[in-house]
Order: structure tokens, then sequence, then C-alpha cells
């Protein structure tokens, strides 16, 4: 009775924040491609929108700052920096994962929360304005069941069908690509080979693939993207494997960085050119950002081997580094290879359970890692599923995890997470450039961008206890600002 009573609360709630969102008023959220514009500077007013802890508000309109002339600021002050004449990577995208058990979990909603759905993610007025998605090559941990799209056994690759997909998955994703007016990106990973061309003979559980199986093994993308393609979904591009280096319960494989370097330089970059394909992404490592340096020194420093690899990619995950998050490591990717981008391809919530839903340290650390990510150079960010039931599934090995959105009766639950990533994805647009933001205090955390349209966001969190009053440098003009503890602010030229 008690968790029916708060979900039915927590319906209210979304409503009313949703209406807050909508509230931005038009040419707030800025133009979504082409290089960003010249920069005005900031002698005119800035809006800010607010969300915060314990605040009914979500990405609410909360004041308007009146800049003049700066001053040095105090020592003791806490000041906010940015300077736009300082222009860094271009900004991709921000979405999340259109997963087998999103989808699933996306099917059992009725009409009206459906297009809820829709809205709060893919819409930019109503919603927070995804325009970038990650998908699966067939089955993951968040699928209902085991499969692959061939028979077992069928190295020629006859059997080929994504039938499967065609459900449930491929519905959502064209929806989802419509209601962003056709401007959604989308890459897809494998989880794992069939268990005919591994070392283990299963999915599961780790092992390698079989070195007579790299050609079949590379003919298996070209065959999906032209599936897919064929289906009305574009592909822009793939990573070689998801978490390459993590032997899981669920579907999993195990490639060294030579292993991934040969794969790439001898068969799948050649099979992709071949097929008429070579204009699609090739993303490398697609795993934590401990090993990051390591697999793209091996892959990257190969001539051979680069020239079929866009950019690298990387997870959140910190199993293996004590809880040190390594941004550095991003960081340093970023700067020994300029012309690869690096990008972060998954982020969740492990360990679900229902009663955490609004559990307000879920979406601080979604924030803390977006604004650490791209001022390390990355230029997207792929939250994992983007809807889940009440029991953070399907999953069919039970790795229940959080997702900015769940469904719990019919209805959606939008989480802390959700709007903390909102504050990024609903003003910071692609074409964006990030620009020069720093903080003089660790109090207080930051990122800045210009959009295309030349319209200036600085991002703002407050992880602390106490409200923090600031002054918000531009340039050489400054206002005074102030952010409420566990919050988040986007402020918007």
């Amino acid at each position: 009775m008690k968790k029916n009573t708060t979900t039915g609360l927590l319906a209210a709630a979304t409503t009313l924040a949703l209406a807050s969102a909508a509230a931005v008023p038009a040419g707030a959220a800025a133009s979504r491609s082409g290089a960003a514009a010249p920069f005005a500077p900031a002698s005119r007013t800035m809006q800010v929108f607010t969300t915060a802890a314990g605040s009914p508000g979500r990405l609410a309109p909360s004041g308007t700052l009146q800049f003049a002339a700066g001053v040095q600021p105090l020592e003791t002050a806490i000041s906010i920096f940015v300077d736009p004449a300082h222009r860094y990577q271009t900004l991709i995208g921000i979405g999340g994962a259109i997963t087998d058990a999103s989808a699933e979990v996306f099917a059992t909603l009725p009409p009206d929360q459906q297009q809820a759905f829709l809205d709060a993610y893919y819409d930019p007025d109503k919603g927070i304005g995804y325009t970038w998605a990650r998908t699966t090559i067939h089955s993951s941990d968040f699928s209902s069941d085991s499969y692959t799209y061939v028979r077992e056994g069928d190295a020629k690759l006859d059997s080929f069908s994504i039938a499967h997909d065609m459900k449930y998955r491929i519905p959502l994703i064209r929806r989802a690509m419509a209601a962003t007016g056709g401007k959604l990106k989308l890459f897809a990973s494998p989880w794992s080979p069939p268990a005919f061309m591994k070392s283990n003979a299963s999915m599961l559980h780790g092992g390698t693939l079989l070195p007579e199986f790299r050609q079949p093994w590379a003919n298996y993308y070209v065959k999906f993207i032209q599936a897919y393609e064929k289906a009305g979904v574009p592909v822009w591009g793939l990573s070689i494997q998801n978490e390459p280096m993590a032997t899981q319960s669920w579907e999993s494989a195990i490639w060294t960085a030579e292993a991934e370097r040969d794969f790439l330089r001898d068969f799948l970059g050649p099979t992709l050119a071949k097929s008429g394909l070579s204009g699609k992404k090739v993303i490398i490592w697609d795993h934590n950002r401990d090993l990051i340096t390591q697999r793209a020194h091996t892959i990257l420093g190969d001539a051979r081997a680069a020239k079929y690899a866009w950019g690298v990619g990387f997870h959140w995950y910190e199993t293996w580094t004590g809880g040190d998050p390594m941004y550095t490591n991003v960081a340093a990717v970023a700067r020994d290879y300029p012309d690869k981008p690096v990008l972060l391809t998954e982020a969740a919530i492990e360990k679900f359970t229902p009663e955490r839903y609004q559990y307000w340290p879920n979406g601080e650390k979604y924030g803390r890692s977006m604004i650490n990510d791209f001022n390390s150079g990355a230029v997207a960010w792929t939250d994992w599923n983007i809807l889940l039931d009440n029991h953070g599934g399907p999953n069919h090995v039970g790795n229940f995890c959080f997702a900015a959105i769940h469904a719990d009766g019919g209805k959606l639950v939008l989480t802390p997470t959700y709007w903390y990533i909102g504050h990024f994805a609903r003003f910071l647009r692609p074409g964006a450039r990030r620009v020069a933001a720093n903080s003089s205090r660790s109090a207080l955390l930051t990122t800045a961008f210009i959009n295309s349209d030349g319209r200036l966001a600085v991002v703002v969190m407050n992880p602390g206890d106490a409200a923090v009053d600031y002054n918000l440098f531009v340039g050489t003009r400054e206002a005074q600002a102030s952010i409420p503890a566990h919050a988040i602010q986007t402020l918007v030229q």
C-alpha cells in the first residue's frame, strides 16, 4: 500500500515537474547543429534553471542574472570563471540506450504514458531533448532471454534475421527517431559473438572469439547494419565489443588490446569498407576508464588499425579502481589523440531497489561524472537503459539496475538522474563547443558550452550540504548568483 501511494505521488510530481520544464522560453534551448557561432559578451542577462533536493521544482526557472563590469574577486570568494575565447571539443549528443528491456517495458505502457515517455526524453521543449542513442547487437543482460540473429553453427550467416528486434526494439527506436525529427544518432554494440564462434562455446561467461570466425563475425556487423537500415533505422556507428575485459555471468567476451587491434585492422575495418560502410564510425574499447590509455596506445599506435578507428568509448564503473573515477585517464587519451574523439558509452546505478527511486545521490553521481567527463574532452555521453520496470529489469540474469525513468504500475517514475541529465541534454545541443569554465573553490563543479547559435550555457553543481553564493564571470563581466544545497543549475544566455 505504501509503495502504491508513493508511486501516485511521484506521478503527480512528474506532471508538475514536466510543466515547470516546459516553461523554458522559446529560444532558450539552443540550435541543434552546426559550428558554434561567435560569442557576444555577456552584457545581457542569463536565465537560471535549478533542480534541488527538497524542492518541488525540476529544471525550474529560478531567476535572472544581470551582468556588469567585473571586478577582481577576493581570494576567499567562490567564483565561476567562464572564458568563451578558449574553445575545445564539439558535442555530438547526449542520450541513453534503447535496449530490449526498455522496449519491452515501453510496450506495456498505455498509449498516453508512451507518449509522455517519448516527450520526456526526446522533446526539447516538453522534456530534455535526447539526440543520441545506443542499442545492442542481439542480446545483452538487459534482454528477457539470450539470442542471436543466426541459427547455431551458421558461419555463412545464411539464416541472419532481425525478426526478434522487430517486435519491440525497432518500433521503439523508430518512434524515438520520429520524436527527434530524424535527428537521433544511433550506435550499436555487441555483448558477445554467437556461442559457436567462441572458445567457451557459450555467449555467457567471457570466452574469446575463435580465430577461424574472425571474418564471419566481421560479416555479422555488416549484416546487422544493413538489416537495421533496411528496417528504417539508420546506424551512425558501432563499438567492437561491450566491456572487452569483463567476464560476466551474462553475454560477454574477452578481447585483449592486441586482439581488438588486429580484428579491427585485418577484418572489421576492411570488411566495412568493402561493403560500402566505411562511413560508419567505429568505437574502440567501450569499457572503464582504468585501462583506456593502454587500449588507446595499443590500437591507435598502429597506423593501419587507427585509420579504421573513429574514437574511444569508455564506461564509468569503478570496480577495479577503488572508487577513483579516473577522469585523468580520459583527458590523457583526448590529449594524446586529438583526432580520435572520446565519449562515455555507458553509465548506470546498479543494485536496484524501488525504495531508492528518489535517492538524490544517484542524480549527483551523474552530474559529477558528466561535468568531469566533458571537461576531460568527451564529445558524447550515453546513459544505459532509458526505461526499466519496477524490478530494475527485465534482465535474464538478475543484474537489475536503475534507469532515469522507471515504469511502475503503468505510470512513469522520473528519478533524480533524469533531472540531472536534463540540465545538460536540454541546453547543450549537438554542435555546441565546450569553453573554458573553472571554479575557484571545490565547493562547486562546472562546465560550459557555446551552442551553434551563439548562446552560452553554464552548468553549475553544488553537491554540498549548504547553499553557496558565487560570482559568475563570463569574460570580463560579472553577475552574482546563488545555488541551493545538493542542487544543479544551468545558466542560459
